[in-house]
């Protein structure tokens, strides 16, 4: 019977511990959409303005980076593993913006996203020319 996973809010007095591990997985999602640069993201996780999220097992299945400005949190960047498994923990993250008084919450990423995610809409587009 395979391990439940479990979604940790890394304390921002710890992150420099944890951000080895789970930088590539950040990093990944990142390279994958070009909407963030990573140095940006990783800066802002490391000085505590963006928190750090892991879907824990036995080892990190997923790593995500959050946002919170004027209301809404904005979900920076979210790659992992059997994506099945931790997709129900954006709940977690949901409950903690609503707590934090969010009234929105945001995802940068790919169109696919609005697939596998239950009550989020595309809400904007981005439109790009390349020169």
């Amino acid at each position: 019977m395979p391990s439940s996973v479990d979604l940790i809010c890394v304390d921002p007095a710890r992150v420099h511990e944890f951000w080895p591990f789970a930088s590539g997985l950040i990093k990944t999602a990142i390279e994958r959409t070009g909407l963030s640069a990573f140095e940006d993201i990783e800066k802002q996780v490391l000085a505590g303005e963006q928190l750090l999220w892991l879907a824990w097992s036995e080892q990190i299945e997923a790593a995500a980076t959050t946002h919170l400005s004027r209301g809404v949190c904005t979900l920076t960047a979210c790659s992992g593993h059997q994506r099945e498994r931790w997709l129900p923990l954006f709940a977690t993250i949901e409950k903690y913006a609503k707590d934090e008084g969010c009234s929105t919450l945001r995802l940068y990423g790919r169109k696919g996203w609005e697939r596998v995610l239950d009550g989020y809409r595309v809400e904007h587009v981005i439109l790009e020319k390349g020169l």
